[in-house]
């Protein structure tokens, strides 16, 4: 029994490792804020500072956008129209699907069966957004994103991402310089997390979403090429919340968005608001099949024991037999012989 008790210990200490090690950077997430890398206030000068004419400027003057075509719908021109007017000095490029397309091809022909293959629009329009990044630089904004005041201060880093609740980063405003290390890494990563979870916004959250985006982001901390400031720097700066679009001196305002989530999107949005819940639940549902899986590691090893145990007995009893029959045998010799 103790044997056995050790071996089924033993196995469900290595399947929960292994599964554990699988997800690893998916629950480092959950404890990491960003804040050793934050963008913070005192270093973002006001809007029409003077202050912003003396920084230095790392990343290109490009905004890229993406939509099917050039017809943006009526409820994102408002958001569209405020970041070209505000950036009459820099360059705007409208990435529609025929020219997502043909960048790759020319450019990328490597993604390029990847890229067609997508079974969701949305993941096109994801990744298309990292490679536009990782070859002009430039800043990435959602159609869905209106620009609050100019960017100008956040050219001043060599990539930055968006934090995003309740963990980890967005892909729906970024900037880069062309190459960044941070990006280029995130192009390579995409063809290994094509994967079909079966739910929409599952697989578009960890294929080409901001999931996925977060899962890249915290590998590439972890490998120690998250260093480096200005030309040539690896480092990836994170632009808080506050400074995203919270207050009037914020870079982004919020406009209607999100066309793509579905009735699964719903449900992982209820999750997300009563994962105390459904952790706890989870816990109970892990004991149970850990008694469940006990009980018939337990029965298989009682069964193994008594099978054993029927097959000594048959053993000793033919032993027994052929000690009786040979005793007679004996017997039977010994009495002839005195004859």
């Amino acid at each position: 029994m103790r044997r056995g008790l050790t071996v089924f210990l033993v196995a469900i200490t290595v399947i929960v490792v292994l599964l554990l090690h699988s997800v690893s950077h998916l629950l480092a997430l959950l404890i990491e804020d960003g804040s050793a890398d934050a963008i913070h206030s005192a270093e973002i000068p006001a809007p029409n500072s003077p202050l912003i004419d003396n920084m230095a400027q790392y990343i290109p003057k490009i905004i890229h956008q993406t939509y099917i075509n050039e017809s943006v719908p009526e409820h994102w021109r408002e958001a569209q129209r405020s970041c070209i007017d505000l950036h009459e000095d820099y360059e705007y490029k409208m990435w529609t699907d025929a020219k997502s397309r043909e960048l790759i091809a020319t450019e990328y022909p490597w993604f390029l069966n990847t890229f067609d293959n997508y079974t969701q629009p949305i993941q096109r329009a994801d990744a298309i957004r990292y490679f536009v990044l990782a070859h002009f630089g430039g800043i990435y904004i959602d159609l869905d994103d209106g620009c609050n005041r100019r960017l100008d201060p956040l050219l001043s880093y060599s990539a930055w991402v968006r934090r995003t609740a309740p963990t980890g980063i967005s892909n729906d405003a970024m900037g880069a310089t062309p190459q960044h290390p941070f990006f280029l890494t995130v192009i390579e990563s995409l063809r290994a997390y094509d994967r079909n979870w079966r739910l929409p916004y599952i697989t578009v959250m960890y294929s080409t979403g901001p999931l996925f985006l977060s899962v890249i982001w915290k590998k590439y901390m972890s490998s120690g090429h998250n260093v480096g400031d200005g030309a040539g720097g690896g480092r990836v700066r994170i632009l808080m919340m506050d400074e995203y679009n919270r207050f009037p001196w914020s870079f982004f305002s919020h406009h209607k968005g999100s066309s793509w989530h579905g009735k699964d999107a719903r449900l992982i949005f209820w999750m997300g608001s009563h994962w105390i819940m459904l952790t706890v639940m989870g816990f109970m549902l892990a004991g149970v099949v850990g008694i469940g899986a006990w009980w018939i590691w337990n029965r298989v090893l009682i069964l193994g024991q008594r099978r054993s145990k029927r097959r000594e007995g048959r053993v000793w009893e033919r032993a027994m037999a052929w000690s009786r029959r040979g005793g007679k045998g004996g017997y039977e010799l010994a009495e002839r012989h005195e004859v």
